[in-house]
């Protein structure tokens, strides 16, 4: 099994979400945070004043998928989020040893 964690702009997150459904992915978390690479922020304006915004907001996604999904998830992601433009975002992977669903017990892909 393997951890998904995207990086993504918020209006992307629907059509991100529809897209997986469509594959078979039936559960994510999402948070939203705050971050800056080499985006590295933007000026604003407020009361006559400039300052720099240095963090901005994107979606942090949080899957997990059985081996055999993994591809077809990455392929997706990239698909829906990717507009060529700096500030895409990045995509994590990671391997997970297990997984237990705290209800019935059911543990790794099983409780996915």
């Amino acid at each position: 099994m393997k951890k998904i964690e995207a990086m993504i702009r918020p209006f992307k997150l629907d059509d991100v979400r529809e897209n997986l459904s469509d594959i078979g992915i039936t559960g994510m978390t999402v948070t939203e945070v705050r971050g800056f690479g080499r985006q590295k922020g933007h000026t604003e304006l407020y009361r006559g004043a400039e300052y720099m915004v240095d963090f901005l907001p994107k979606v942090k996604m949080e899957i997990v998928v059985p081996d055999d999904l993994l591809e077809q998830c990455l392929e997706t992601i990239i698909e829906t989020c990717q507009t060529g433009k700096i500030g895409d975002g990045k995509i994590f992977v990671y391997d997970v040893q297990r997984v237990i669903r705290i209800r019935t017990g059911e543990e790794n892909e099983e409780a996915i």
